[in-house]
């Protein structure tokens, strides 16, 4: 007699189901904690500076700022990807800044503060 293969899927995926409803029911129970939680890492976030952009002596870093702003849409290794790449770009200092403080095409403005544009131009300049 042949044995329903079928079986033991239909099992774990009752088994994942079920799992997954249980834990839902944990977290909707729990809502207020993990949001407290959840508020307590963002001012923990903001008293270091803006998503981390600046060290904790007060320096901006330049390669930390790229690596949250920039490899989404520029690549990991800022070759490029959906935005043009980084890496020995034609650009010069003053297009760099403008392109950083007011945006261009899909690139929005404001990602870095203005008052380290200098710096990130540079950074970006020096990238081979």
């Amino acid at each position: 007699m042949q044995k329903n293969a079928i079986v033991p899927y239909i099992l774990i995926m009752a088994f994942g189901i079920g799992l997954i409803f249980f834990l839902s029911l944990e977290g909707v129970g729990n809502e207020a904690e993990i949001a407290e939680e959840h508020s307590e890492e963002e001012g923990g976030e903001a008293a270091e500076g803006e998503g981390g952009e600046e060290a904790e002596s007060g320096d901006f870093d330049p390669e930390a700022t790229a690596e949250a702003n920039c490899i989404s849409c520029h690549g990991s290794s800022y070759e490029g990807g959906v935005g043009p790449s980084l890496v020995a770009t034609e650009l010069g200092q003053e297009e760099i800044e403008e392109i950083l403080i007011n945006g261009k095409g899909s690139m929005p403005p404001g990602l870095v503060p203005e008052e380290n544009v200098a710096a990130m131009a540079e950074w970006v300049l020096s990238l081979e």
